[in-house]
């Protein structure tokens, strides 16, 4: 297999953060191979791909296509050699249709006007070449996330590139897109396409990937054949120590309610109804986990428990005292902490610094603020000791937030959470888009809160990390808890049966 792709020594250092991000990395890929490049968060494998798909400049290093170096300044210049990427985060105009959004730029004109019959045939065209199957007219915004991920494939394969950078593309799926979307990608390579994926879930990676390349501190650990490895090798060579796959915890000693859940209904401005008659309890001492396919009611739930959303009927306490039409900040006062589902839209400010994002919600509160008047010698040492214990890499007081990794991004919205000994915290997809260094930190600080005495709400869909941590399960079905579990009756037969609305 002729090598496609050639990385010579490749470098990349951001003096604003003094962080080497790429280190003289060399590694070739194949053509028509599907290659992984697997790491930590901060690894440095998102600036390798950056800089290939030219929105990053290497400060020294080479790049081979087909055997001959090239210049890539920009992303024209990368399409212009068949590159194209798909971002972690979706780059589509969420008013604009399937077609308008893939053709964007690229635009079919006779004497200065639009063929948008001509546009949206050859949009279907693509579709049904490659095997993604799409409604050309759909509206962007209306779409689930497993065909927004297929637009940015599509909108690619209309450049007529040859060569697909894909960034952590199953972060935002639920795991029944996982499957499909794996297959598209053994499709694309079959038909001659060369697929970098980059991956921090080893799982996919082993069923997907030709070869893997592990990188960490921004430099290349080694290259192997799938295989050639598995889990636990690959965990080890991109956390630098052997890395526990499995939760390790202790039995539950649960206490007295923390959180009652009554009767709690919610709608939209339709009058649809998202949470429909839902009641639970959480302990001190337990992790109560809520699982179900994305789009039960899952983040109505948590809004209406958090305060960000008024229930249309039900209440919320907190230790008995009543919190359903108390504020967010009131809430927080209480005791009650919020891991947010989106870190970027929710639980951060990317303008802001580090310090400035740690002190988010502490604001009116001792020792941080006296008389009116903030003390930022105390925030600035609670962020020290977070970005110390934490192990946030690249993170200082004053660094801007939005230059972290999405692993470090999530440890300081976990760590502000926590610093406040909070009686209920609440973590929604708490692990999504992490890689297994992180997956275990965080992990084990769900665990020793919940030994703390901590009542622990989580919400997620990766059904695995529900069946490790939850010592009780209830499981969301359009919109109402359709049952809930413990102990043995825990597992994934009983929970997928809950799942589809059936009954154990």
């Amino acid at each position: 297999m002729a090598d496609t792709i050639c990385f010579q020594d490749i470098s990349r250092y951001y003096a604003s953060t003094n962080v080497q991000a790429n280190d003289h990395v060399s590694f070739s890929i194949g053509s028509g191979e599907i290659h992984a490049i697997c790491g930590e968060n901060g690894a440095g494998k998102t600036t390798l791909m950056r800089i290939l798909f030219g929105l990053e400049r290497p400060d020294s290093g080479t790049i081979l296509l087909d055997g001959e170096a090239v210049s890539l300044t920009s992303p024209a210049d990368s399409i212009a050699h068949g590159i194209g990427m798909v971002h972690q985060h979706f780059m589509l105009v969420p008013s604009f249709s399937v077609t308008e959004n893939i053709m964007l730029g690229n635009e079919k004109a006779k004497k200065g006007f639009l063929q948008k019959k001509d546009e949206r045939a050859f949009v279907q065209k693509l579709s049904e070449t490659f095997h993604l199957p799409i409604d050309a007219g759909a509206i962007v915004e209306t779409l689930p996330v497993g065909l927004l991920q297929r637009v940015e494939i599509l909108k690619m394969l209309a450049r007529n590139v040859r060569i697909i950078i894909l960034d952590e593309p199953t972060a935002v799926l639920t795991p029944q897109e996982v499957g499909p979307f794996l297959e598209t990608l053994k499709e694309l390579a079959r038909s001659g396409h060369t697929i970098l994926f980059i991956s921090h879930k080893l799982q996919e990676v082993l069923s997907v990937a030709d070869k893997i390349t592990v990188m960490r501190q921004g430099k290349v650990i080694g290259t192997k054949l799938r295989s050639e490895t598995d889990m636990e090798d690959l965990a080890m060579m991109m956390v630098g120590r052997k890395v526990v796959l499995h939760v390790d915890k202790k039995l539950a000693c649960p206490k007295g309610n923390i959180l009652e859940a009554d009767h709690l209904s919610a709608v939209n401005v339709n009058g649809t109804k998202l949470l429909d008659d839902v009641s639970f309890r959480i302990r001190s001492g337990e992790i109560y986990g809520i699982a179900g396919v994305t789009g039960n009611g899952q983040d109505t739930l948590v809004s209406c428990i958090s305060g960000l959303v008024k229930p249309a009927s039900g209440e919320v306490r907190l230790e008995g005292a009543s919190m359903t039409k108390e504020s967010v900040r009131a809430r927080r006062h209480r005791g009650m902490a919020h891991v947010p589902e989106d870190r970027i839209a929710m639980g951060l400010n990317m303008q802001s610094s580090v310090e400035e994002n740690i002190l988010m919600g502490y604001e009116t509160q001792e020792p941080y603020c006296k008389k009116g008047f903030l003390h930022m010698g105390q925030v600035q040492s609670l962020t020290e000791e977070l970005i110390k214990s934490y192990s946030i890499a690249g993170a200082s007081c004053d660094s801007p937030v939005s230059m972290l990794s999405g692993g470090n991004m999530q440890k300081v919205v976990l760590g502000r959470e926590l610093a406040g000994n909070p009686k209920l915290l609440i973590v929604n997809q708490p692990t999504r888009g992490l890689d297994v260094g992180s997956i275990e930190f965080v992990h084990k600080m769900i665990i020793a809160e919940r030994d703390r005495g901590v009542a622990v709400l989580l919400i997620s869909v990766e059904l695995e990390e529900i069946l490790s941590l939850s010592d009780r399960v209830g499981v969301l079905f359009s919109g109402r808890l359709q049952g809930e579990l413990e102990g043995d009756a825990i597992n994934e037969k009983n929970i997928g049966l809950f799942m589809v609305g059936g009954h154990v």
